[in-house]
């Protein structure tokens, strides 16, 4: 009989226990070894050379820190069921399942408004389906339809683990050290208050507000980093030219899976679309890409050759909008450099928000030894917190490198 409680070895976090047989069943699964060829973040390996790593990793990355802060809880007397603390791993497991190729870039363009969160309940509940209702109470949690809320926030919210896994590994594949954040010590201030919602002992504030900062380190530095973004954005509209020109007419070399996502228009997702989706991943994309580097259609070839062979275009970056003039005269020379009349195509600016803390969606509590519970930012010991809660935007223009 086949061993299934093994032990991962993790670059980030050290040893990974799998310590039910139903997590190893879950791995072993072909919608959960997609994620291997599911790069983490996107095309930031154009900027960071070093994040290659993957939805996989990050996925298992989660599931141990959900592992550690159910494991810390019971030791400050929460009672955990072994049902509850299967179901919580699970779904944080599962939480990535429906995924995309290149992550968030391109799940709008292949399955409509299908976000991944969506695709991942679909999934988990065939899963559910396949195991014999095993997955039941991770979907509820997954869902936030449990009644013990802690779960759920510890699965989304404004400080779960999800987040508190891609931080440190993003940071770690990248080299950014501004986003190693201590997860332990973070996970050691954990707590439930009465009413069964997930707080902080107060003595924590400190690592919460340094986690806090190192999330919007990693946005500004990292996720919105100028060619990051362009990159995103450049993948969005590589699929964009390819779905409008297979509109037109035009004959474009790519898998049979891709190819079925191009020709198809807007409607609910049916059970091919599903199949067919669980069968995409990161490297329909790139192969896509070499071969539309040849395309007749100049706009096409100009971004796929960008992307592979790193000759991306020019960036600059404000914290204004661009004058409309300038953005005019930008066309103007790009139609007269490469000799077309849809420069407009080649030419676009780029908007990214950021609200590091939202105070007023699931904000984080603290516990203070009285019992009583305080938002963070009404704490007096808060630092930064009170900053945080306003919204930052910046604006990239981004145009052929040659004008």
């Amino acid at each position: 009989m086949q061993n299934k409680l093994k032990i991962i070895n993790d670059p980030v976090h050290g040893f990974i226990r799998i310590p039910h047989e139903i997590l190893f069943d879950i791995v072993e699964h072909p919608y959960f070894q997609r994620l291997r060829r599911i790069g983490q973040t996107g095309l930031l390996n154009l900027i960071f050379p070093g994040a290659t790593h993957t939805r996989f990793h990050h996925a298992l990355g989660a599931m141990h820190l959900m592992f550690t802060a159910l494991e810390t809880l019971k030791q400050k007397g929460v009672k955990i069921s072994e049902t509850e603390e299967k179901g919580a791993m699970l779904a944080i497991l599962m939480h990535d399942i429906g995924h995309g190729p290149f992550s968030h870039a391109l799940e709008s363009m292949l399955m409509d408004d299908w976000h991944h969160e969506k695709l991942s309940l679909l999934l988990m509940n065939r899963l559910n389906d396949e195991f014999n209702g095993e997955l039941s109470c991770a979907i509820e949690m997954f869902q936030g339809k449990y009644h013990r809320k802690f779960f759920n926030q510890l699965i989304s919210s404004q400080l779960d683990v999800d987040r508190l896994d891609y931080l440190k590994r993003d940071s770690f594949f990248t080299g950014v050290s501004e986003g190693n954040i201590n997860t332990q010590r973070i996970i050691s201030m954990m707590n439930v208050c009465d009413e069964g919602e997930l707080v902080v002992d107060a003595k924590g504030i400190y690592s919460i507000e340094n986690f806090l900062t190192a999330r919007m380190f990693m946005y500004w530095q990292v996720y919105y980093h100028k060619t990051s973004a362009l990159a995103e954005f450049l993948l969005v509209k590589i699929l964009e030219r390819a779905k409008y020109l297979v509109s037109q007419g035009v004959d474009l070399p790519a898998t049979e899976n891709l190819t079925y996502f191009l020709y198809r228009g807007k409607s609910c997702a049916t059970d091919e679309d599903v199949e067919r989706f669980t069968q995409l991943d990161d490297n329909d994309i790139i192969q896509a890409m070499k071969s539309w580097q040849n395309s007749d259609d100049f706009v096409l070839s100009y971004w796929c050759k960008a992307v592979i062979q790193r000759n991306l275009p020019k960036t600059i970056i404000s914290s204004h909008s661009f004058d409309q003039k300038f953005i005019e005269e930008k066309i103007k020379k790009t139609n007269e450099l490469f000799g077309i009349d849809n420069g407009h195509e080649l030419v676009h600016e780029i908007k990214r928000k950021l609200l590091p803390y939202n105070a007023e969606k699931q904000p984080i509590y603290l516990l203070q030894k009285s019992g009583e519970k305080i938002r963070l930012e009404d704490s007096q010991d808060q630092l930064l917190s009170g900053l945080m809660v306003n919204k930052t935007t910046r604006y990239i223009l981004t145009f052929p490198r040659d004008i």
